[in-house]
């Protein structure tokens, strides 16, 4: 579990702008000049934010700023955004992300295994009550626009003409919803906010923690 440091008192609006420079100046060097402040105004802000969650919303882990490049073409050093996870297992749950765009928060899976993707099929092929599609509709009715890699085609053994063939054609399923930079953002009530859209996902969250689950790999033995 994430360690509380201190108390959460916002994002200061300096974090977006820093990324919006970083975009254009990628290098270790504009890095090692505002690194301080990046850790004083983004890292250490957005680990408080997750701590605090943490009790409702599960283990939380924030992401480290540097990019593997090792089968990269593009070979810049660091993310332009400094995101953060919380709940039962990589790529599985809630999500919150700092860019130049300002806040992003969404929730879902992102597959990190072929049978990760294999169980959500299964679970949308059995769907018939319609219970994912509703989660859906609901959240994009809500501002989220829904995610996530995809086939162009219809997934093999599934037919053409099948009623949720769109949701099939899925590998994983996410949805995120930018808020920009409100004027609450730099203040303690991006708690709340972020609170109120975690709880709005946790329909499609807990719709994938229980049909889909962790990849193999974190699965504990014996289980």
């Amino acid at each position: 579990m994430m360690t509380l440091m201190s108390e959460f008192a916002g994002f200061p609006l300096w974090g977006a702008q820093f990324y919006a420079e970083l975009e254009r100046h990628n290098s270790r060097e504009f890095w090692a000049g505002h690194k301080e402040r990046w850790e004083r105004e983004v890292r250490d802000p957005m680990r408080a934010l997750v701590a605090a969650l943490e009790p409702e919303f599960g283990p939380a882990t924030v992401f480290r700023p540097h990019r593997d490049v090792r089968f990269s073409v593009d070979k810049s050093p660091y993310k332009t955004h400094q995101g953060a996870i919380a709940g039962p297992a990589r790529g599985l749950g809630y999500y919150v992300q700092l860019d130049a765009d300002g806040l992003s928060v969404g929730g879902g899976f992102r597959a990190h295994s072929p049978a990760q993707t294999d169980r959500y099929r299964r679970a949308v092929d059995a769907d018939d009550d319609g219970a994912l599609p509703a989660i859906v509709a609901t959240l994009e009715g809500q501002g989220y626009e829904v995610m996530g890699a995809s086939l162009k085609t219809r997934p093999r053994g599934y037919p053409a003409d099948h009623p949720r063939i769109e949701l099939l054609r899925r590998k994983e399923v996410m949805a995120l919803r930018n808020v920009g930079v409100p004027a609450w953002l730099p203040s303690a009530d991006a708690l709340d906010h972020v609170r109120a859209m975690w709880s709005q996902l946790r329909p499609l969250a807990q719709w994938a923690i229980e049909h889909v689950g962790p990849a193999a790999d974190e699965v504990p033995a014996g289980r």
